[in-house]
């Protein structure tokens, strides 16, 4: 992460979407490759990960082998066609009765029974992977708002999920898909966060951030059922700390179970990566409320996606950094808003619409300096939170 500005906090590896090309824009959601051998420590069960996916629990049934070539069966995208129900990006020419084998993509089904799913109606391993970098390069589309995009890829990354549960395919190449879908969902947290309608992505952000929990469950159980005793991914300790930012705020148990117990199933490996370290250090300094550490930190060591994650939680530890100074300052004595926007790593003139949003007033001194007049009365956090 990296200041920007006069102090503004910005992720470290943001560029302008705009001048992003089709190769960033792969790598962005690319995993290093994975190798290595099966095994099984804190796996849950095929049924919880199934279920969780929208699937009945197919311990006691054959594991199903799809044969769908297309990215949507023929048969569903005749009967969607039939009742106009297309997504704007499967339409062919604009046409919403009218799609074609390249645009259409398998919808995500709410609850299926593997008894009654044919083969034909679930598409393999191969096909799955195609479908989701198709879905992963619409990611920065500007054909669209990013609210249309995202609820798109939503729904068909979970699709995809579902397929996989269906199958019961758990291999790297699975392994690699499903990291794609973690970065997706964590993107998404600050994207969702920026768009001009706010008051319609708030369900969005939240179903979101629901899925994501879920897909690192899936991801972590894999992770376990395909590693020896001794091993740990590649990429396994960024997504473990993903978790543990997670934590941060009143959602402390987004995957319904205690952190501390969580830990307690880490491999000793991935708890002394650099990656776990800072989450975990984060973590304690949202706690105690140091907010300075807390900010200097994110600055030096953050990577982008976990920025992303902790993004709404940046103005809420500088609220209470503000609450701290107008409640222990002297009454007498303004605190100078230049020290200030230091401090907060903020530009002078956001800080001060910051303040006037928590109901703080600002004034300025002879020489011309905006100051922050102490033991206000009138602070409070803003009505729409941060």
């Amino acid at each position: 992460m990296e200041r920007r500005g006069r102090g503004r906090l910005q992720p470290r590896n943001v560029s302008s979407s705009s001048r992003e090309s089709t190769v960033s824009r792969t790598n962005r959601f690319a995993s290093k490759p994975n190798s290595t051998p099966k095994s099984s420590s804190r796996v849950a069960s095929g049924g919880e990960k199934a279920q969780s996916d929208g699937v009945d629990d197919p311990s006691d049934l054959p594991a199903i082998v799809g044969t769908c070539p297309l990215r949507c069966p023929e048969r569903e995208r005749a009967q969607r066609e039939r009742l106009r129900d297309l997504a704007v990006f499967e339409r062919l020419n604009g046409n919403p009765a009218q799609s074609s084998p390249d645009l259409a993509v398998k919808k995500f089904f709410r609850t299926i029974s593997t008894k009654q799913v044919e083969a034909s109606d679930v598409r393999p391993l191969p096909v799955l992977e195609d479908t989701l970098n198709y879905l992963l390069n619409l990611f920065d589309s500007r054909e669209y708002p990013f609210e249309v995009v995202h609820d798109f890829l939503f729904d068909r990354t979970r699709s995809i999920r579902q397929d996989l549960s269906m199958q019961n395919i758990v291999n790297n190449k699975v392994i690699r898909m499903y990291e794609k879908m973690v970065k997706f969902h964590v993107i998404s947290l600050h994207k969702l966060r920026h768009c001009s309608s706010q008051n319609n992505t708030s369900s969005m952000n939240y179903l979101n951030k629901e899925q994501l929990a879920k897909t690192l469950t899936s991801l972590f159980n894999m992770y376990d059922a395909n590693r020896d005793s001794s091993s740990t991914y590649e990429n396994e300790a960024e997504f473990c700390s993903f978790y543990v930012l997670l934590h941060l705020g009143s959602n402390s148990q987004p995957m319904g179970e205690s952190l501390s117990w969580w830990f307690r199933n880490v491999p000793s490996t991935l708890l002394k990566s650099k990656e776990i370290c800072f989450s975990r250090k984060i973590l304690r300094l949202f706690r105690i409320g140091n907010y300075n550490c807390f900010l200097s930190t994110i600055a030096a060591e953050a990577s982008y996606l976990q920025y992303c994650i902790l993004e709404p939680y940046v103005n809420e530890v500088r609220a209470l950094a503000v609450s701290c100074i107008n409640n222990g300052g002297y009454k007498l004595h303004p605190y100078p808003l230049a020290n200030l926007s230091k401090l907060l790593m903020m530009t002078e003139s956001d800080l001060e619409s910051f303040c006037k949003a928590c109901g703080l007033e600002i004034c300025t001194n002879e020489e011309g300096y905006n100051l922050l007049p102490t033991k206000q009365t009138t602070f409070c956090h803003p009505k729409d939170g941060f």
